[in-house]
């Protein structure tokens, strides 16, 4: 279940959150009790933004950048499966290797993401948005000069702008669905303790290995 409380359509007259839960869930269908995208998605990114009118009119507003970037759909899907990856997001970099596919990516390029830095796949400027990616999503924002160099070589400074924007704008979304265990990102945390077998107590293994 995702950490926040979800906004079922009867406990809402928000008309923005209501005409998306029209449009993702169907008219009339309450998405907490009926969940379910067309994606395959739960759904639930949407039922607990809605909690806050403010945020959710902010996201929704920023998704609207798409209609107004010049940057190649395909770099910026790039960026931001990437940032899915990077960030180990399942929700952002699922829904955005379906945004590749829908865009006619081959499959042998969508898959080669995660390894981009082997693969043959990918040309000079989509190695060095993947590069450029990494950098912003792992590396903080720490950017390598040659990594920027071919950038300028490829896209003006506009398009570099919006690439920079659309990727670290996923990044948060990445984060953030982790965080509240949203969509994909509703999971237990992989990094648990295995135990010692039974009769192994309380000994130092420091012991073992230095031969004490």
């Amino acid at each position: 279940m995702p950490r926040l409380r979800q906004v079922g359509r009867a406990e809402t007259d928000d008309k923005l959150v209501l005409f998306f839960y029209d449009r993702l869930f169907g008219p009339d269908v309450d998405p907490v009790a009926s969940p379910g995208t067309a994606t395959g998605t739960p759904g639930d990114w949407w039922t607990v933004f809605a909690l806050d009118h403010a945020v959710f009119k902010h996201c929704v507003q920023g998704f609207q950048v798409y209609r107004g970037v010049k940057l190649d759909p395909l770099l910026r899907e790039l960026g931001q499966t990437r940032a899915g990856w990077s960030r180990g997001s399942q929700f952002v970099y699922s829904q955005h290797c379906k945004q590749m596919r829908a865009l006619g990516v081959p499959e042998a390029k969508i898959a080669a993401v995660a390894s981009w830095e082997v693969s043959d796949q990918f040309d000079e400027l989509e190695r060095a948005v993947l590069a450029y990616t990494d950098a912003l999503v792992l590396g903080g924002g720490r950017v390598h000069d040659e990594v920027f160099a071919v950038l300028k070589r490829h896209l003006p400074d506009e398009q570099i702008l919006e690439l920079t924007y659309t990727t670290c704008l996923y990044e948060m979304h990445a984060t953030m669905t982790k965080a509240l265990r949203l969509e994909w990102d509703n999971r237990e945390d992989p990094i648990t303790e295995i135990p010692a077998p039974e009769g192994y107590g309380s000994r130092d293994i420091a012991d073992d290995l230095a031969g004490a």
